[in-house]
């Protein structure tokens, strides 16, 4: 209630100096009164008449206002007042204990003794000095205490926590100081009006869209704020909504190991994302075992500057690795990576490299310079239709590219590559899907040649496959979201398209869990949950930014693009699975191929790409992936009618 008083009225300006000397005047004449009653408790005699009283009183008033005027002690900003200040202070009540006692001398007394009426006149000057300053005091305490207070509670995001568990309730200690957030107090579905406290704040329910109104306008509140992800996901479709229809803004905190020194910095709280609302609960992963079979060792990370690359970079930082081998071409990304390493990981042992997977004599340096025991491959072409347009490049970096880091691997004896595909590598219907479908058949039959001892080598092929990654460079959601700051429309391209997505920490952890249980020549694919449909993930997008979908921010739908899918797999029909001790991790069973036919292969798709053979090379894809069949595509005319 005094916040919400105190946010009505200009209380960053000085106290009106009118009103401090009508104070200090009133102090003045309180502490003359309670001298003359003093006196006539300890003395049991009545210095002055009733009507001398008065006029005393009076003139303690009038005196005191003179020289406070004089002197202009009530001018001095009392939070920021000197010892000069209290001098002042001083000099106007010892004037204003002379004036009072010439005063008396013409004044009739029914005490005759002067010491008697002089100890008054000094009691008096004391009480009245005490009492200014100890005014002073209180008006600096409460300024302090309670002004500054309410000032941080007009400056600070006001929030509510949801939930009353640990997590909560963890959360809700970190944030007391914080000079940002102001906590109002914990909210849980609910109609009870049970009055509840949790860490001395109270405890609010809401059951409707109408409750959360009422919590908004009666708390001044600006937004909700999450402890968890998973309360975020479950309460999407009600407290989420219910807040994006009431304008309340939607936050959510970070874990607490993310957290430095148990303080919460103003950016690591950050709005809620469609990230974090969006799939299922994040597949868990025991860490343990992947940390121990990384400890200690030099790791290779090809396409580090990436979407997954440098999250496959932050977590191997933290594995106790021996070093860690950046590989990148793209020069701002990887200074980026390079920075927020030094930063955030100040010990690790990290060399970033500037280099192209299509040269083998940058990539040869490389695995000689370091000896790498494990390498991830992550370097790759991945936007569908700029592949369609450009299949030459496509192929040069996927395919070729991958047989280089994986002949180097074989070369320079590196105990495991692990390559990261993708779901559209299966029934692929564009040039990207075809390449990345390419890239793990040489893969396969390089480790299967090794195996069989038909090529010299000890390197164990790992490839993981997964649908889209949330927050991915260049994905639909980035899109999205700047198509609804332009104020829309927001694109898609068929009211029916789905696909599957999963988080970019999530998806590196599964790769690294594949990894680690891996033996060697296998095709992992993981559980991305159920698909989204991509007009309702638009629909989301909107409601979150504070938007309604159709009216506020329209949703116009512009044709598949060439190459694109309606829905993605991740295994193809002819595909069987086997089960891993990970229930959401499982072993493709796929054609195998001979590495002699597909070496040569290989080679004739570099040649026909640096020629810019484009038909030849198409034609070629489409007889060594039989299953790759155009879809909106130019290529549809090489298909076998």
């Amino acid at each position: 209630m005094i916040h919400r008083i105190l946010n009505r009225i200009r209380y960053d300006r000085y106290l009106s100096s009118k009103l401090v000397l009508l104070l200090d005047a009133m102090v003045s004449g309180f502490a003359t009164l309670l001298s003359i009653l003093l006196n006539l408790a300890i003395t049991g005699t009545h210095a002055l008449s009733p009507r001398n009283m008065a006029l005393w009183l009076l003139g303690s008033l009038v005196w005191s206002a003179l020289f406070f005027l004089l002197l202009g002690v009530h001018r001095t900003v009392i939070r920021h007042a000197t010892l000069r200040g209290f001098w002042g202070l001083c000099v106007a009540v010892v004037g204003k204990g002379v004036l009072l006692w010439l005063q008396l001398s013409f004044m009739e007394t029914q005490v005759r003794s002067e010491l008697l009426l002089l100890s008054i006149i000094l009691f008096d000057m004391l009480l009245t000095f005490s009492a200014l300053v100890i005014m002073r005091i209180c008006m600096i305490v409460v300024y302090d205490h309670l002004i500054k207070n309410t000032k941080r509670r007009r400056s600070c995001r006001r929030v509510l926590v949801y939930g009353t568990g640990d997590k909560s309730v963890s959360l809700v200690t970190r944030l007391q100081n914080s000079p940002h957030y102001w906590v109002a107090g914990f909210v849980t579905y609910g109609s009870t009006k049970s009055e509840h406290k949790i860490a001395d704040l109270p405890v609010y329910y809401f059951d409707s869209e109408q409750s959360i109104a009422y919590l908004r306008d009666r708390l001044d509140l600006d937004a909700l704020l999450f402890a968890v992800y998973n309360d975020a996901r479950d309460e999407q479709e009600r407290l989420i909504r219910h807040c994006g229809e009431t304008g309340l803004k939607v936050l959510i905190a970070p874990p607490i190991d993310e957290v430095v020194d148990g303080k919460l910095m103003k950016s690591s709280i950050r709005e809620i994302k469609i990230e974090d609302l969006l799939g299922r609960p994040e597949i868990e992963i025991s860490m343990e075992e992947i940390v121990a079979n990384f400890r200690g060792k030099t790791i290779l990370v090809t396409g580090a500057a990436g979407s997954i690359g440098s999250e496959l970079c932050r977590q191997i930082a933290t594995f106790g690795v021996e070093h860690l081998v950046l590989f990148d071409n793209a020069e701002t990304p990887m200074h980026n990576i390079r920075l927020e390493l030094e930063e955030r990981f100040p010990d690790l042992k990290f060399t970033p490299v500037i280099g192209d997977v299509r040269q083998t004599q940058r990539l040869d340096f490389v695995f000689r310079t370091h000896r790498p025991q494990v390498v991830f491959h992550a370097a790759a072409y991945k936007h569908v239709p700029l592949m369609e347009e450009n299949p030459c490049e496509a192929v040069l970096v996927n395919v070729v590219g991958s047989r280089n880091v994986a002949d180097k691997c074989i070369e320079y004896d590196v105990d495991k590559m692990v390559m990261i595909s993708t779901d559209k590598a299966v029934n692929p219907t564009n040039i990207m899907g075809c390449t990345k479908r390419l890239a793990e058949i040489y893969v396969q039959s390089l480790g299967l040649a090794t195996e069989r001892g038909e090529r010299r080598g000890r390197t164990r092929f790992v490839t993981t496959r997964f649908g889209n990654v949330l927050g991915s460079n260049g994905s639909v959601i980035p899109r999205f979201r700047e198509q609804i700051a332009h104020g829309g429309p927001v694109t898609v391209t068929h009211p029916d398209i789905t696909r599957f997505f999963m988080t970019i920490p999530e998806a590196c952890r599964l790769v690294m869990e594949a990894a680690t249980m891996s033996t060697g020549n296998q095709i992992f694919v993981f559980d991305m949950g159920a698909s989204v449909k991509i007009v309702r993930l638009a629909e989301r997008m909107i409601e979150l930014a504070g938007f309604t979908p159709g009216k506020e921010i329209k949703i116009e739908y512009t044709g598949l693009r060439p190459g694109e899918k309606l829905y993605e797999e991740v295994l193809s029909d002819e595909e069987n699975t086997l089960p891993t001790t990970h229930d959401r991790i499982r072993i493709a069973k796929v054609r195998e191929y001979e590495y002699g036919e597909v070496r040569e292969a290989t080679e004739r798709f570099e040649e026909l790409s640096c020629a810019v053979e484009i038909a030849d090379m198409v034609r070629l894809m489409k007889r060594v992936v039989p299953e790759f069949i155009s879809k909106n595509s130019r290529f549809e005319a090489f298909d076998k009618k």
